[in-house]
């Protein structure tokens, strides 16, 4: 079986395939890996069937759809995620089969309330309701001590002692636990009775993840980022350097190209790059061909910090501008550079 643990700052996620089929899964992919499944998967010689969420995760961007979109792959969560583009909807007791592997699934709500835990021959992946030295908070949507309890208790624990445990978080590079393991030195594990356990995981005093809302939007919807929405203008356009635009000003050469300043009025008034047009980006689309008649001119766009002004370019390429281009860095930079503005 190949088995591949992936990191991501503390969160993990996991690359298993069949060596004899050369099928694979992906279980709990973090957006900013996306790239790194599909090279791995590649150089494995394997194919993957079934992108995994063992849940809906709040504290970080899950890959899980646009990376089955981009492999053709089938998007697995249990029956009670909200995500609506979940392809295979599992419950307890129900089965995957990836080859010759056979990964049973596990309802263990309590951290959320569609966790799930996927158990094969040797290990189990525990999502977030088991952790190593710990386990999953239950003060987020959905959340349940009670229903933890009986997913650890009732489920979970009862599994062989020599089972491996393999988490979705930690935060103190280890990679791997055992049941047995568990049992003995997790101390929220020592908490068996129920009002006791309950009692530990209503008092704990966890700050809320970065990112929280916007998380849950987009792993919930299956909605874009911030991040992606900022990448996919990258990859649509060009950028020009700082000290190209300095050097084009201080030679008089910068006539052939239109600076574009889409910040708001009073921070252009506050000042601005020498010879800036001002057309703020809530405006652009009604305003464009009013202010900027020629579609064939070079536009470069420049906000406060090189994020607006993306995507102002990348609609300025859709709408037909297709030499315009955005300021590689932004106008608190470009400040901070000494170069020359204007007030």
């Amino acid at each position: 079986m190949l088995f591949e643990q992936i990191r991501s700052g503390g969160c993990l996620s996991y690359l298993i395939g069949c060596d004899d089929s050369c099928g694979a899964m992906v279980v709990d992919p973090h957006l900013d890996q996306l790239d790194r499944y599909i090279a791995l998967a590649t150089e494995r010689g394997m194919r993957i069937h079934y992108v995994c969420e063992t849940h809906t995760h709040a504290d970080h961007f899950s890959a899980a759809r646009e990376l089955a979109r981009q492999l053709d792959a089938k998007v697995v969560m249990h029956r009670l995620a909200a995500a609506p583009f979940a392809d295979v909807r599992v419950d307890d007791g129900e089965t995957l089969i990836v080859g010759k592997l056979r990964v049973r699934v596990l309802h263990t709500p309590g951290h959320t309330e569609d966790s799930t835990c996927l158990v094969f021959d040797d290990r189990v992946l525990t999502g977030d309701t088991l952790l190593i030295g710990g386990t999953g908070r239950t003060d987020l949507p959905t959340g349940d001590p009670d229903a933890l309890y009986d997913s650890l208790f009732g489920k979970v624990l009862t599994l062989p002692d020599s089972l491996k445990v393999y988490p979705a978080h930690d935060y103190k590079d280890r990679n791997s636990s055992t049941i047995g393991a568990e049992k003995t030195s997790n101390v929220r594990l020592q908490k068996k009775e129920r009002a006791e356990f309950v009692a530990l995981m209503r008092g704990l005093d966890i700050k809320m993840p970065d990112h929280l809302t916007e998380a849950l939007r987009t792993n919930r919807s299956g909605g874009k980022t911030v991040a992606q929405l900022l990448a996919e203008a990258s990859r649509e356009i060009a950028f020009m350097s700082m000290s190209e635009v300095r050097d084009r000003i201080e030679r008089g050469a910068a006539g052939d190209l239109v600076l574009l300043d889409v910040r708001e009025k009073d921070a252009f008034l506050c000042g601005h790059l020498p010879g800036a047009k001002h057309l703020p980006r809530g405006q652009l689309e009604l305003r464009v061909d009013k202010e900027l008649p020629d579609p064939g001119a070079r536009i470069l766009t420049y906000c406060q910090f090189g994020r607006i002004s993306t995507l102002a370019a990348a609609t300025l390429r859709a709408m037909g501008y297709t030499r315009a281009v955005a300021l590689d860095g932004g106008y608190d930079e470009w400040v901070k550079q000494g170069f020359p503005t204007e007030p």
